[in-house]
């Protein structure tokens, strides 16, 4: 498998995944104002980018990551 290479904001964003999943995204938005100060708009373009990447799954609002921390 390819490495998967995230840059350090993307990897705080997963942490934060990978610490709370399964996280509905209106509790990730949340999550990341807190922690992150980011809007909601943000928070769903970084989310958006790395679903694509194949990285996380935002199904029927639920988020879960698909690759493990490690």
């Amino acid at each position: 498998m390819d490495e998967i290479r995230l840059g350090t904001v993307e990897l705080k964003f997963a942490g934060i995944v990978w610490a709370n999943a399964p996280v509905s995204s209106g509790e990730l938005v949340k999550l990341c104002k807190q922690e992150l100060g980011w809007s909601k708009s943000t928070t769903y373009t970084v989310l958006r980018r790395l679903c694509e990447r194949g990285l996380l799954q935002n199904k029927n609002g639920v988020v879960e990551a698909l690759v493990s921390e490690n």
